[in-house]
């Protein structure tokens, strides 16, 4: 596993402000297609990674519900995981699982051995998306930049957080089965990150 934290998540052109697409499929590919960030992925098929993400689409909605889904796609053509986020004022028609449409929708790109970087993504979205205030405050950004920096900071700082509970999970429970061993065990500090 990669760690995220060196990467730069929701840089510039990330985010697709009004998004024009009525069908959901179809603003999958425009997300794709107008976001940077799939773009500056040289060796990145922008029309085959689309393809992949539709497919997976119709196979089950991603839109979990409070207006966001997170659609996704494995390629080899990708490190690590690239993210966009396409924004639609009135709402989109998605099959989510609450019925209700859906005003932000991220597309994730991801490697196919590199599933834990995928549900680590995954995880720090559904938690900042999942804070209604955070929706709000989302949806109320007056342009692009703002939503950009707004997200790459929360989500920065919520891969951060994440990283450290695991550290101190692990150093916990390496303290606590030596213990049961009888061993006598220093821990190191914990490395920080962010």
């Amino acid at each position: 596993m990669n760690n995220l934290c060196e990467h730069s998540f929701f840089s510039d052109g990330s985010v697709v402000w009004n998004i024009e697409s009525t069908d959901k499929f179809e603003a999958i590919r425009e997300i794709v297609y107008r976001s940077q960030v799939f773009r500056q992925a040289p060796q990145l098929n922008i029309e085959d990674f689309a393809s992949k993400v539709i497919a997976r689409e119709k196979v089950q909605s991603t839109g979990f519900g409070h207006g966001v889904a997170v659609a996704h796609g494995r390629t080899p053509e990708v490190t690590v995981p690239l993210v966009a986020l396409g924004i639609f004022t009135e709402g989109l028609e998605f099959g989510a699982m609450d019925n209700q449409p859906v005003q932000l929708l991220f597309v994730v790109a991801n490697h196919p051995d590199s599933e834990m970087d995928y549900l680590k993504v995954l995880s720090c979205l559904v938690g900042l998306v999942r804070n209604e205030l955070f929706r709000r405050e989302l949806l109320s950004c007056e342009s692009r930049k703002e939503l950009e920096r707004k997200l790459h900071t929360s989500f920065s700082n919520f891969l951060a957080k994440s990283y450290r509970q695991e550290l101190e999970l692990d150093n916990s429970c390496s303290a606590e089965e030596a213990d049961r061993n009888g061993v006598e065990v220093h821990n190191p500090p914990i490395q920080r990150f962010g």
